[in-house]
């Protein structure tokens, strides 16, 4: 467990990481932007607020615009004498009520939150009609029919191993390969929803919805499973890959170990 910075210390420099959980529905993705609302940007202004000088808060996954975090691990450097509870309870106090610092504790200044990760999890959440959710609507993708989740769930065991997932990678970022391992990849009916859980050492732009995309099509039957190994196959991919909306993904957490 990192250690405590006692909270009557003078000011020193350290690294922190913060474990936080954010409602995406507002905001144009993690990502700094010049003219948008981000995830980013928020917490780096409040975070400034409170240690009184620049800070740049790093992010283990660049969630899209839409895209919900419940697990998303970030660090930062910054001078201060508060303890890492302390620091919690001041961010918590200051952020905007779609956002929640779950945790803060001091790490070693080689951690970082991208680049040590090890496995990030992602859950995708549908729910099934005839009638729409209300007070869920802004985090589940509603389908007004019943999907076939056993044709799913054969289709989604094609993509589970060390693979080349080019086929679910949309332009926008450049990436020096599209290799990626999927260590578990499961779809679960949960009532009327389905839950499509995903974890791998990392994924390409759009890689999880394009996945869901495609398991979509298949759950409603307008293609086969076999379409899921098709697509790796990469020789003459038989479709593009449709994108799931953003609402419905979640990053649920991030191992390091």
């Amino acid at each position: 467990m990192p250690s405590r910075l006692p909270r009557n210390s003078s000011s020193s420099r350290s690294t922190v990481q913060l474990l936080v959980a954010y409602d995406g529905t507002r905001y144009a993705g993690w990502q700094r932007q010049r003219h948008a609302l981000t995830v980013q940007a928020t917490l780096e202004s409040v975070l400034r607020q409170i240690v009184g000088h620049r800070v740049i808060v790093t992010a283990a996954g660049r969630t899209d615009a839409g895209v919900h975090a419940w697990g998303q691990v970030t660090h930062a450097t910054i001078t201060t004498r508060l303890s890492p509870n302390a620091l919690c309870r001041a961010l918590n106090a200051l952020v905007p009520p779609d956002m929640l610092i779950r945790r803060v504790t001091r790490v070693p200044t080689t951690f970082h939150a991208r680049f040590s990760a090890v496995r990030k999890w992602y859950r995708y959440r549908i729910v099934m009609g005839p009638l729409k959710p209300l007070f869920e609507r802004s985090y589940v993708h509603f389908v007004p029919r019943t999907l076939n989740v056993s044709a799913m769930r054969r289709a989604a065991k094609a993509w589970v191993g060390c693979h080349d997932f080019r086929a679910f990678h949309s332009t926008g970022r450049s990436t020096t390969s599209t290799r990626r391992h999927v260590h578990a990849l499961s779809v679960t009916r949960q009532g009327r929803e389905v839950w499509i859980d995903v974890e791998a050492d990392g994924f390409l732009y759009h890689m999880v919805r394009r996945m869901v995309g495609t398991l979509l099509e298949i759950g409603k039957g307008r293609w086969t499973p076999r379409i899921a190994q098709a697509l790796m196959d990469h020789r003459q991919p038989p479709v593009v890959a449709p994108t799931a909306p953003a609402k419905g993904l979640c990053l649920m957490s991030v191992s390091y170990d």
